[in-house]
C-alpha cells in the first residue's frame, strides 16, 4: 500500500515511477488467495478511512465497485479505529491493490538485492540481473528487510538512521485458510483474547467468496513466533482442530497456510517516513511508520511522495 500510494502521487506530479515488487502480484499484505472455488483474505482483513486523503481514495474505490462496506461482529486485533466505517475488497483485499496499481509501471517478481549511488543517480539491481537508475529511491519493505538490504548493498546508514529503523518491530502471524464444503454457523468474525488463535473470519459472509465458503484463521503472535518454522500442514491442522464446534472437520475441503514474518508493526517510527542522510534522495516508509495498518501505510506513501518532490 505504501509503495502504491507513493507511486500514484508521484505520477500525478509528473514523475516517471517504477515500482519493483518481489511478489508474484501486487499488494503485499493486501493479500487474497484462491483455494478451489473459494477466496480467502489472509493478510489485512479490512480497513478504515479517517483522513481526508484516504477518504477520497475510498470514495473512488466505492464508485468503481472495488470495495464495499463491511462491519465485523468483533474487531480484528489489528484494528485501531473500531468506531469508524470499515471496508473490504469486493473480490478480496488484493482487489484494492490491483485497482491502485492501474496506470502504474509495476514490475513483479523483482527482488532487489542492492542499491548504490552511481554518478548522479541511484543504481538498483535485482536478483534476476536487471538494473534500474533513478533520481530518488523510496523503500517500503519492512524495516528489518530494509536494514538487511542496506547492509547487503554496502550502504552505510548514519547512526541515527540505523537506530530509527532498528527500533521498528513487527509481530509474526501464521494464517490458515480453509475452503469448506458448506457454510458454517458463526458470526462473520470472532476475536479471541486468549488461546492460540487471535481471529477468525468467514469469507463467505464477508462477501468475497460467493462461489464456495471459506474461513481465515490468524494465530496470535506468541504461537506464530514459537511455531513459525514448523511444518505448515501440521500447524494448520493444529489450529483449525481447536475449533471443532465452529468449523467441523467434515465441513473442511482444503487447508492452506501462509507465514507472515512481518505481520503487524507493534513498535513504529513516530513519523510517517524517514528521510535518510544520503547523497541522493533516499526515503523509508510503510506500515512501520506513523499510524500503521492499511491507512497508515497509505499516509506514509503519500508523505514520502511529498517529501521526495520537495527535496527535488
Amino acid at each position: 500500500m505504501a509503495g502504491l500510494a507513493a507511486a500514484r502521487a508521484l505520477r500525478l506530479q509528473g514523475w516517471d515511477v517504477v515500482v519493483l515488487d518481489k511478489g508474484r502480484g501486487v499488494g503485499g499484505r493486501l493479500a487474497t488467495r484462491r483455494i478451489e472455488q473459494a477466496r480467502a483474505d489472509h493478510g489485512a482483513q479490512y480497513f478504515s478511512a479517517t483522513t481526508a486523503e484516504f477518504r477520497k481514495v475510498v470514495q473512488e474505490l466505492l464508485a468503481d465497485n472495488v470495495i464495499a462496506q463491511w462491519e465485523p461482529a468483533q474487531p480484528s486485533p489489528a484494528d485501531t479505529a473500531t468506531d469508524q466505517l470499515h471496508y473490504v475488497g469486493i473480490d478480496g483485499m488484493n482487489a484494492v491493490a490491483k485497482a491502485l496499481s492501474r496506470n502504474l509501471t509495476v514490475l513483479t517478481s523483482q527482488t532487489v538485492v542492492s542499491f548504490r549511488v552511481d554518478g548522479s543517480q541511484w543504481l538498483v539491481e535485482t536478483e534476476a540481473g536487471a538494473s534500474y537508475r533513478a533520481d530518488a529511491l523510496l523503500i517500503t519493505v519492512p524495516a528489518p528487510q530494509a536494514l538487511a538490504l542496506a547492509d547487503r548493498s554496502g550502504f552505510m546508514l548514519s547512526t541515527a538512521n540505523r537506530s530509527a529503523l532498528s527500533a521498528i518491530s513487527y509481530q509474526p502471524c501464521i494464517a490458515v485458510m480453509a475452503a469448506l464444503h458448506q457454510p458454517v454457523s458463526m458470526p462473520n468474525a470472532i476475536r479471541y483474547e486468549t488461546g492460540d488463535i487471535a481471529w477468525v473470519a468467514d469469507n463467505w459472509q464477508k462477501g468475497i467468496s460467493p462461489g464456495q465458503p471459506s474461513v481465515t484463521l490468524h494465530a496470535n503472535a506468541d504461537f506464530s513466533r514459537t511455531h513459525f518454522d514448523d511444518d505448515l500442514n501440521a500447524i494448520g491442522r493444529q489450529l483449525i482442530d481447536q475449533l471443532p464446534d465452529l468449523i467441523p472437520a467434515a465441513s473442511i475441503s482444503t487447508v492452506q497456510v501462509h507465514r507472515w514474518r512481518y505481520s503487524l508493526a507493534d513498535q513504529r517510527h513516530p513519523s510517517p517516513l524517514l528521510v535518510a542522510e544520503a547523497p541522493l534522495p533516499l526515503l523509508f516508509g510503510g506500515d512501520g511508520f506513523g499510524e500503521g495498518n492499511v491507512e497508515g501505510a497509505f499516509t506514509s506513501g503519500l508523505a514520502m511522495a511529498k517529501a521526495c518532490s520537495a527535496d527535488l
